[in-house]
């Protein structure tokens, strides 16, 4: 047999068995006298391989872990809340001291200025002692039986003690601070003599006993010894400081009442009257958030949100202070309702304002998760409250567009990268998408992008949000998922009304009335709320409720669209496929009440064509003359003279009533529930469920 040719060998090479295995004991037999170092190298360049092959895999598990709509923004978003170390002890009361315990620590540090790296070291210890004196109480707080351990070794306690209220040795007891029995108790009568004192001689000694009295009444019923003697006491030491401590601290540092600048703190800052009064200002801030954190009256909270609101500028001087407001005032708004509610969003726009920058950032931050945090579900009850933080975080957001839009973008760009492992088919996401919380935050984007795109460039938001609306259509086509179809057509007609951009929505809203019902249709399904759902119940789908709903809904969409065209010169070739259809649902539909409401429509839209033909045969311009084309019956637009205008008022007329009566009908129907169901409770258990439920809401 003679030798093989070229092409034979090559063949034989790569298809014949016995030169695959022959090759296959060639490579094992060469691997088992490989080094260790040439295996381990070898191992590493498969696990490379390996995790290029599966990198797409990987991102998403990554992915996955990152589906959260806020996880884009990080876990903490500002330096601000630092650790405060300062003592939240109560002041001295000794004349002759300058009841500065902070002055003469920072002095005791400037001792050391000009010394190098001891100063800096100092300050580290410092710094390290006060953050383990915080974490201390923390536990002591938490654990009693952890502070009784504390009170068994005394000459420990009173070293750690002395620190906390930087205190003299000299002068400090045996608690590491002075003693409530030592300051006395405050009386209805005395605090009416220390209040005449204060307004009459700007009295700073009865000025320090009063703010003693405010810090034991904001600490009431926390700490078991008081010198607050009872609640009439009580009302009037908090009525007092709130008013006056703002303006006795700006007589006596020569801040007007209309300076809320945050220059005019920090020029004072190396001056000795705000070395002496620091303190002081510093014990009021603490102890008025301290009230904000623990009073559940929603009236005392907005009281107290509403005057410190004129002390915001001192903030300045305590960035510790100042990310505590944040979080507190944020955490008011989001959960208080009226009243509180305003007035936390007055503090939180005031201190963007004040000390704009990272604090607005902060605040947009801070106020965009709790906004998610409390959109998770939606009915009658919660709807008006989260409008309301709806149109408030948009105006916060107005406050800085520039910042706002980075921080909406990068929002945005979470919805989508969501939306697409939906598409992907992954169950998380798909579950992250029908839900109140994706649903809101579109909703709360789409509102900020309409009310701002008129007057700032926000057409790469536009583009982004609607290719989004229009994939959780497309992701969600059948009909159990038609109240969220309905909310995406709301805000593509919302987009398209504001800024002016055609977008079509005419097979979205078609693709409603092809939802097919059951042979039960006849029959009336109990009453359910769109607005308050993302997904149907099954049983819905085979009542008579469902298809008036998907009829009346349709109705409804397109008189929103073609109201926003009826005046374009394209109008009589938009509606025409769309009469098509709905000439053949009213051919073959059999309610009568469903086929009324279509042919009225049809009518009108038909006669709104009539009306645009007959100016459109006058015009004498160019389909390609746009200027001419823009300006096409707008006299006729200001006066609202189209046939289509007045059908359309009533249409959202009545579609607004059938709401109210939905949800009124909903709303009674779980009040004679509750009713029943306090009915068969025993008393005793009404008032531990009262006294649970007061519990659950203060938190």
């Amino acid at each position: 047999m003679g030798k093989l040719g070229k092409k034979a060998r090559k063949f034989a090479k790569k298809n014949l068995q016995s030169v695959l295995k022959r090759q296959r004991k060639v490579k094992s037999f060469f691997k088992k006298k490989a080094s260790k170092r040439d295996g381990r190298a070898q191992a590493e360049d498969s696990d490379g391989e390996r995790e290029e092959k599966y990198s797409g895999r990987n991102n998403e598990v990554e992915d996955f872990k990152d589906i959260s709509l806020d996880i884009v923004f990080g876990e903490d978003d500002s330096d601000m809340d630092g650790d405060d170390s300062d003592s939240d002890g109560y002041l001295s009361e000794d004349t002759s001291c300058s009841y500065n315990g902070e002055t003469r620590i920072e002095n005791h540090l400037e001792e050391y200025n000009g010394g190098g790296d001891l100063s800096v070291q100092n300050k580290e210890i410092h710094l390290e002692l006060a953050k383990k004196m915080k974490r201390l109480n923390n536990l002591k707080a938490k654990d009693p039986e952890f502070a009784k351990f504390l009170e068994s070794s005394k000459e420990h306690l009173q070293t750690l003690r002395d620190e906390e209220n930087y205190s003299d040795e000299e002068e400090s007891d045996e608690d590491g601070r002075e003693s409530t029995n030592k300051m006395g108790n405050l009386s209805s009568s005395t605090v009416d003599s220390l209040c005449e004192l204060v307004k009459e001689q700007n009295n700073v000694p009865a000025f320090v006993r009063l703010l003693n009295g405010y810090r034991a009444a904001c600490h009431y019923g926390s700490e078991s010894p008081t010198i607050v003697e009872d609640s009439h006491t009580f009302c009037k030491i908090l009525t007092f400081m709130l008013h006056e401590a703002d303006n006795i601290f700006r007589k006596i540092l020569g801040i007007s009442g209309s300076n809320d600048r945050k220059e005019a703190i920090l020029e004072l800052k190396n001056t000795s009257k705000w070395k002496t009064l620091k303190p002081v200002v510093k014990s009021y801030l603490r102890s008025t958030l301290f009230l904000l954190n623990e009073v559940t009256d929603s009236q005392i909270l907005a009281f107290a949100l509403t005057r410190l609101k004129a002390s915001i500028v001192f903030f300045a001087a305590f960035p510790p202070l100042l990310g505590r407001l944040i979080k507190i005032s944020v955490h008011l708004w989001a959960t208080g309702k009226g009243t509180l509610s305003a007035c936390s969003l007055l503090i939180i726009k005031d201190v963007a304002v004040v000390f704009n920058s990272n604090c607005f950032e902060t605040c947009m931050i801070k106020a965009y998760k709790a906004f998610i945090d409390h959109c998770k579900f939606v009915d009658p009850v919660l709807f008006k409250h989260q409008q309301f933080l709806k149109s408030s975080f948009i105006e916060l957001c107005s406050q800085d567009l520039q910042k706002a839009y980075s921080k909406a973008v990068v929002s945005i760009q979470q919805l989508a990268k969501i939306l697409q492992l939906g598409l992907r088919t992954k169950k998380e996401a798909v579950k992250k998408i029908c839900s109140w919380q994706y649903a809101n935050c579109v909703d709360l984007w789409v509102a900020f992008i309409s009310l701002n795109i008129h007057d700032y460039d926000l057409q790469p938001l536009l583009y982004t949000i609607i290719q989004i609306i229009n994939g959780v259509a497309v992701l969600f086509p059948g009909p159990r998922y038609m109240p969220l179809r309905v909310k995406c057509i709301q805000w593509l007609n919302t987009l398209s009304e504001s800024s002016g951009v055609f977008i079509p929505i005419t097979s979205l809203v078609l693709d409603i009335l092809e939802y097919k019902i059951g042979k039960e249709s006849s029959k009336p399904g109990k009453d359910f709320s769109f607005s308050s759902a993302v997904k149907l119940p099954k049983h819905w789908l085979k009542s008579r409720n469902f298809q008036d709903e998907c009829v009346f809904s349709a109705i409804e969409l397109l008189a929103v669209h073609f109201a926003q065209w009826s005046y374009h010169i394209s109008f009589p070739d938009l509606a025409t496929i769309p009469l098509i259809y709905l000439r053949k649902f009213y051919e073959t539909t059999t309610i009568e009440s469903l086929r009324r409401v279509v042919k009225r429509f049809i009518d009108q839209v038909e006669q709104n064509i009539e009306f645009v033909r007959k100016k459109r045969d006058e015009v004498t311009f160019s389909p390609n003359d746009q200027q001419s084309v823009e300006s096409f019956l707008q006299l006729e637009k200001c006066g609202g003279n189209a046939p289509f205008t007045k059908y359309y008022t009533s249409v959202i007329e009545k579609a607004g009533s059938r709401n109210l009566l939905m949800n009124g009908k909903i709303s009674s129907l779980e009040q004679k529930k509750s009713k029943g169901k306090r009915q068969q409770t025993p008393k005793n258990a009404i008032k531990v469920d009262l006294a649970v439920n007061a519990e659950g809401n203060s938190h």
